[in-house]
């Protein structure tokens, strides 16, 4: 590769985060010109409101927009609230359900507490700034949509897109609608060129195909070259996608998930993902993470309580970082209960299957009994094997019950 000058692409490159680019060298002559001139290159990260909170699979380009400011450069944050209202085709097999009004704005609120975790949004050259797609497609024109945009596009094209591929190949059904959604992402990106000079997009490489759509348009449309920049989908040994923990989402926003349940998901990281994390989910120089990668052995899980501690306190800030960290150690180095363990405050009585269900470690009773018969659910230390146990004061010490799930999960039952 191509000896690179600017200072952000040789951090994405030295850290794992290169994938794909429209013009490599092109972009780093565009970001070397700006750190030069000591003005700051501009470039955003979309993410449609689906949901109140992003997860851990979308820090890794969330993390790529914090080194772009971190380098100078000035980030946008796009919130799609009108694309939110059509949902992205790329990787689904059926139409996304449509939203509320009352839901979007929620979400939105959400979305933007969100990127504030991992951004500076302030007054400054490159201080980050939130946009909304609504705030341009609400009272746009469709007929002139489709003039000004639509005569830019070749259905041929974007047949060969792999959102719209993988749809037909399997015979699935694609709407209209959906088949929109590349023309509006293209849209965005060349408003946030007229109003902002942002001339890069940065995504995960899901994105690909909406991503051309825009810089392919840049250049029909406005005779620019805009540039888009992706990060590899970052996957565990076995492949499986990172951000999932027991098959549901680790939140980025404390109200969806505890600052504790946060740390012990970067700590409980398998052993050969542990270089790969540092790299990509902490800001730790390259010179501290080649050290702790290369630790060996039981050395290894020391790597592993830096990595879950720096990656809470980017996310959740230095002190839930701390009480995640000694609440972990209490719980596991110490034997004791630590402060910030989930807590169910339930009645004397209360079922041993509604416990495990109340606190939030089984889904359902149906799954806390297929975990008493494999063994998986302790009460105080010793494995349950009666799905009728009912709680009450004689399992209590010092006013607290403990139960966990496996060797990894643990909390406490309070009866009232």
């Amino acid at each position: 590769m191509t000896q690179l000058k600017s200072e952000f692409l040789n951090i994405m490159l030295q850290r794992g985060f290169y994938n794909q680019c429209t013009n490599l060298e092109g972009f780093d002559e565009y970001l070397y010109n700006c750190e030069k001139e000591g003005k700051p290159a501009v470039g955003y990260l979309g993410s449609d409101p689906t949901g109140d909170s992003l997860h851990v699979g979308h820090i890794v380009p969330l993390m790529m927009l914090r080194w772009f400011q971190k380098c100078g450069h000035k980030p946008i944050a796009l919130v799609g609230g009108a694309t939110a209202r059509i949902g992205d085709p790329s990787g689904k097999d059926k139409l996304r359900p449509f939203l509320s009004e009352e839901t979007l704005e929620h979400n939105i609120k959400g979305l933007q507490k969100s990127f504030g975790k991992f951004l500076n949004f302030n007054n400054s050259a490159n201080g980050a700034v939130m946009v909304d797609n609504w705030d341009w497609f609400k009272d746009i024109n469709y007929l002139a949509f489709l003039r000004d945009i639509g005569t830019c596009y070749s259905v041929n094209r974007m047949l060969t897109m792999d959102s719209v591929r993988t749809r037909l190949e399997r015979e699935q059904p694609m709407s209209f609608l959906e088949f929109n959604y590349m023309l509006l992402q293209g849209y965005d990106f060349c408003v946030l060129y007229q109003k902002y000079g942002c001339r890069a997009q940065i995504a995960g490489s899901d994105q690909w195909g909406n991503i051309t759509s825009g810089t392919e348009l840049g250049r029909r449309k406005y005779d620019v070259e805009l540039f888009g920049y992706t990060s590899p989908i970052i996957t565990d040994a076995a492949g499986k996608k990172m951000g999932k923990s027991e098959g549901n989402a680790v939140w980025i926003n404390e109200d969806k998930l505890s600052s504790y349940d946060y740390y012990q998901y970067f700590r409980n990281i398998g052993d050969t993902e542990v270089g790969k994390c540092l790299r990509i989910y902490t800001d730790l120089p390259m010179d501290e993470v080649k050290r702790l990668e290369a630790l060996q052995d039981k050395e290894i899980n020391e790597a592993k309580k830096i990595l879950a501690f720096e990656a809470t306190k980017i996310c959740r800030g230095l002190s839930e970082a701390e009480a995640a960290q000694d609440t972990a150690a209490k719980t596991f180095e110490q034997g004791a209960l630590g402060d910030n363990l989930p807590v169910f405050e339930t009645t004397d009585g209360c079922g041993i299957l509604d416990a495990f269900v109340g606190i939030g470690f089984c889904a359902s009773k149906g799954e806390a009994r297929r975990l008493i018969k494999q063994g998986g659910l302790k009460l105080n230390d010793k494995t349950v094997i009666d799905e009728n146990y009912h709680l009450s004061s004689v399992d209590q010490s010092d006013g607290q019950i403990k139960i966990a799930l496996g060797k990894k999960k643990f909390g406490v039952i309070k009866l009232k």
